[in-house]
């Protein structure tokens, strides 16, 4: 199989034929092969989906392995206690989504933020008195359930054909050891006064009290012992007689109802986090219908209201009233609709997302064709400087802008810039997207479990009544929004991005291709059978 290597081109094409005798080589070769193509936030991660591949690992397979290595490798943006929503394609055609977002623990409330002081390390720089009324960016107290790793084992249980062993042996060769880049050494840098405060953080980012060099060995022995145990336990549940789904079914115990938990809420009571092995127990996923839309003949995939995935949905149903081919692309008038009908996609999500399992939300409107029709009349020929939610049932929700909150700036070394990106098509026609955040530096480490906490808990807000007001054992409304496009039933492409808001993608499917592991962005491939 010819190594699957190259780099992301986008809307390139070169044409030439026999007779020309002026052919250019190309600056950057594609990579062509016969049986998949990974697309990562790093070659490490890459490099973990192609062994599975070189194994006879499916995309699904391929792309939990590289899930896994990149909460080892991709610290600086993504770590194993973090978030990784997943939309996959089945080879029979079918699109399902994977919530992997965690729950905020049942302890907290919105009213004990709200009256709640920030302390060192959540904001580096305090306001005079004390700013009250605000949920931390960083510290334990914005730690949810850690989701990745349930999306990752439900993803690899119904879908893959490996076995947990198998998908995280590369996860735990980097643990063992990575030679480090600069981005990682920079973090980690950016981060000294953070890990001061937290003696586990510390002994992990700054082994013998310094920032580990570019190109010096990076080790996590504690992250690597605790990968390990969860492979034995998977080991044991098969030597007991289990099948491959009664192991990996066992890791996922082990790992929330088990050993992993007990140790994860023994560190945060010892530092009055909120996270209990209660919270860490009760959390469990299945596979859900994700949303979805025609495009222009092509459907397009995003995850449910607890992303903000259906934004890109509405978006589409608004533009889809352009004729945007005849406005040139990157035109004046071209960004002007495209820029104001994410505008008021992103007013909906504002005033209307939330986790469904705690709000009502109004889903066939938001996500029809009339509704979109109604926000298009909206755009007219100047630009809004306006947050505007639609009107619904002949009521309109008020933005969070419209309301007292409270505010600051956030300190550089707190503005992480996080997110990364695992994308995989295979031959057969199964695609895996994911979008793998949180736990980013600067991240607490749970103890001598070697993980770190994400700080998702942020994205909630305070503000009483809105659909993504802080709650006990609900799940904040994320960023993360991973996407799978197909055309007449067949795949075209797998696309993530990492960033915050907006995070969304102007119709452009044509002419983007993914031909580099290793670059994030997409995977895509012109029609099936693949030529990958």
């Amino acid at each position: 199989m010819k190594r699957t290597l190259g780099f992301l081109f986008f809307g390139l094409t070169l044409a030439c034929t026999a007779q020309r005798k002026d052919f250019e080589q190309p600056a950057l070769h594609a990579a062509r092969g016969t049986r998949g193509a990974v697309a990562c936030g790093s070659e490490y991660a890459a490099e973990a989906g192609m062994r599975i591949f070189f194994h006879g690992g499916n995309a699904v397979d391929a792309g939990v392995a590289s899930m896994f290595a990149a909460s080892v490798s991709e610290f600086s943006h993504f770590g194993m206690g973090g978030e990784a929503p997943i939309l996959i394609r089945t080879k029979a055609g079918k699109v399902v989504a994977i919530a992997g977002v965690g729950t905020m623990p049942k302890l907290a409330t919105a009213e004990s933020f709200r009256a709640r002081r920030p302390r060192p390390g959540e904001l580096l720089t305090l306001e005079p008195g004390g700013l009250k009324g605000i949920i931390p960016v960083a510290g334990i107290m914005p730690a949810l359930v850690p989701g990745m790793v349930e999306a990752g084992l439900v993803a690899l249980r119904d879908f893959g054909t490996k076995s947990f062993a198998d998908v995280a042996q590369p996860a735990i060769d980097l643990a063992d050891g990575l030679a480090i880049d600069e981005y990682r050494s920079g973090a980690i840098a950016r981060s000294r006064r953070f890990f001061e405060l937290w003696p586990d953080s510390k002994k992990t980012f700054l082994p013998d009290g310094r920032v580990p060099m570019p190109g010096e060995m990076f080790r996590q022995p504690n992250l690597a012992r605790t990968l390990r145990s969860m492979v034995a336990a998977e080991k044991k549940a098969l030597a007991a007689g289990g099948n491959r789904t009664a192991g990996i079914d066992a890791v996922r115990d082990f790992f929330y109802r088990g050993e992993i938990a007990q140790r994860i809420d023994k560190f945060m009571q010892a530092n009055e986090g909120l996270l209990r092995y209660e919270d860490m127990a009760a959390f469990k996923l299945e596979p859900e219908e994700p949303v979805s839309t025609d495009y222009r003949g092509y459907k397009v995939y995003k995850p449910g209201f607890w992303s903000q995935g259906p934004a890109m949905i509405e978006t589409l149903n608004i533009l889809e009233g352009y004729d945007l081919r005849s406005l040139g692309y990157n035109s004046a008038e071209y960004i002007h609709k495209a820029v104001e009908a994410l505008k008021l996609a992103y007013a909906d999500r504002d005033a209307y997302y939330g986790d469904p399992k705690f709000n009502r939300i109004p889903t066939e409107v938001l996500l029809s064709k009339n509704y979109a029709t109604e926000r298009r009349n909206q755009i007219t020929e100047k630009a809004s400087l306006d947050f505007v939610p639609g009107t619904i049932n002949g009521k309109r929700a008020r933005h969070p802008v419209e309301m007292e909150i409270a505010r600051t700036k956030i300190d550089d070394e707190l503005m992480a810039h996080d997110t990364t990106c695992v994308d995989v098509i295979d031959k057969d026609g199964l695609v895996f997207s994911a979008t793998p955040s949180g736990a980013w530096l600067p991240s607490v480490i749970a103890g001598d479990t070697g993980i770190p906490l994400t700080e998702r808990g942020q994205q909630f807000i305070l503000v009483p009544g809105s659909p993504n007001e802080l709650a006990g054992g609900k799940r904040p409304r994320v960023t993360l929004s991973p996407t799978i496009v197909t055309e007449d039933g067949k795949p075209v492409m797998a696309l993530s991005t990492p960033g915050a808001e907006p995070a969304s993608v102007v119709p452009q499917c044509r002419g983007i291709r993914h031909e580099r592991a290793g670059i994030c962005g997409s995977a895509a491939v012109p029609n099936p059978p693949f030529s990958l």
